[in-house]
């Protein structure tokens, strides 16, 4: 399978069927369709088996999916059968909610070193994190072999963090700066600002 001939959109909602898939495993399920599936997700039937079918086929006709089977194969599509060492950089309020939540390790993702700027936050601890100097970030990651990275400085220092996680060898950033980030084709940048989502919503309201 070429990844570059898969829509981007199809690879989006491939997280949000295994989560699905998850729940319905959770609740005692062991079959689905891709009806049921489109049901709960929103989704039309076709769309969803249009999407699986970029990577193979996984269902039977009548019989619908195994749960567990499709849990597998996207696990492994989405390449979270495994944990990913994450680095956080900027530890604000934000920063510091996220090194809290308890969430990640279950879906493939575990935080392993936290940086801040601040020498106040340096050498403190944020459950069991030991906040690191801003300095040695690229010597960090570069030892830890970090292929992911979560910004939540401020704007004015956004740019640059991304500069230096990527110097050193990040090839995905969640971006949480209310800031477009400017970094190689190569890199995945993820942008997650509530005010734009707010801003997409109002929208619709009178």
């Amino acid at each position: 399978m070429d990844k570059k001939q898969v829509p981007d959109i199809v690879v989006a909602r491939l997280p949000l069927y295994l989560q699905t898939l998850n729940r319905l495993e959770q609740e005692g399920e062991y079959n689905t369709s891709s009806k049921d599936l489109g049901k709960r997700i929103g989704i039309s039937a076709a769309q969803i088996r249009k999407d699986l079918s970029h990577f193979g086929e996984f269902g039977k006709q009548g019989t619908g999916y195994s749960i567990s089977f499709l849990i597998e194969k996207l696990e492994d599509i989405l390449h979270v059968n495994k944990v990913w060492d994450m680095a956080l950089i900027g530890v604000g309020f934000l920063g510091h909610a996220i090194a809290n939540f308890r969430g990640f390790q279950n879906h493939g993702f575990q935080i392993k070193c936290i940086f801040d700027n601040d020498p106040e936050k340096i050498g403190s601890k944020i459950g069991d994190f030991t906040i690191e100097d801003g300095r040695n970030l690229a010597e960090v990651i570069q030892k830890e072999n970090i292929q992911v990275a979560m910004i939540t400085v401020d704007a004015e220092q956004a740019q640059n963090v991304a500069n230096q996680v990527v110097k050193a060898g990040v090839k995905a950033i969640l971006n949480y700066a209310p800031v477009k980030l400017i970094v190689p084709k190569s890199v995945q940048v993820q942008d997650i600002d509530p005010i734009i989502e707010l801003q997409h919503m109002t929208y619709y309201l009178d």
